[in-house]
């Protein structure tokens, strides 16, 4: 059996296993460290005492501005209206007979809205690692059909990441992806701030004949730890008018069309 980890060795692995999964709970880290759900307690009261993380019912989220990934539910809350006037102008790109990898987050969960709105769409493909973005399309069936890529479940976002979430989209080729991403910036490119949906991200622009970025005013000028892709790698911006000008005009200049919903 192993010699048990110093105290403040394993608060630093916590604090690093919080970071990649963006939530972590109480039982996962006492099953992952070999300690107790009260010695957990302290280490992470220890870290949030710290500013390090950030106490919730159950477990633990990344703390600090910029980096800690919000839940689907609070990012719903934000520029709700924007989200919704970028998911419009998405799904009037998309046309009967197509097929579209839909990404996860609040803003291609606007775009299911759309798309399933629009009655006048018929043998629509949609495919997506998001489970909310699956059951905001259900009422679309048999109009559509809805694939989900499956793997492993990540309760943050109701996401779908590796392991085994790529194999099926290294198998397919859609003719439109819309990408979802926490920064958007000339030189950084798109990035995410979580790493495991950042690299199914990647995957699901190399399956795509054209691949739009969908975010809202907020995430430009950003940059964040998970590489999606170069500019020259997607085919456009799709954003919302809290969009600052400065902004929208350095990420043209830098070749990327940009279009304001």
């Amino acid at each position: 059996m192993s010699e048990p980890l110093p105290a403040a060795l394993r608060r630093e692995r916590m604090l690093d296993l919080i970071g990649s999964t963006g939530f972590v709970r109480v039982a996962e880290l006492s099953e992952a460290f070999h300690v107790s759900d009260v010695t957990v307690r302290s280490d992470l009261d220890t870290l949030d005492a710290q500013q390090s993380i950030r106490r919730v019912h159950g477990g633990a989220v990344l703390r600090g501005a910029g980096t800690r990934e919000a839940s689907f539910e609070e990012a719903l809350e934000s520029s709700a209206e924007e989200k919704r006037r970028i998911g419009a102008a998405a799904a009037a790109l998309v046309e009967s007979g197509s097929s579209v990898l839909l990404d996860v987050g609040t803003t291609t969960a606007a775009i299911a809205r759309a798309l399933a709105d629009r009655d006048d769409l018929e043998d629509v493909t949609v495919i997506t690692n998001g489970l909310t973005i699956a059951l905001e399309l259900e009422r679309a069936i048999p109009r559509f059909q809805v694939v989900v890529t499956g793997g492993t479940l990540r309760p943050l976002q109701h996401s779908l990441v590796e392991p085994l979430a790529s194999v099926l989209l290294e198998r397919v080729h859609a003719d439109l992806a819309f990408i979802g991403c926490t920064g958007v910036d000339p030189v950084g490119g798109i990035t995410n701030v979580n790493l495991p949906e950042a690299d199914l991200k990647r995957v699901m622009v190399a399956s795509s004949g054209r691949a739009l970025v969908v975010a809202d005013g907020s995430k430009l000028g950003r940059t964040h730890v998970g590489r999606i892709a170069a500019l020259e790698d997607v085919a456009g911006l799709l954003t919302g008018e809290s969009a600052d000008d400065g902004a929208v005009r350095s990420l043209r200049e830098a070749g990327l069309p940009v279009t304001v919903a």
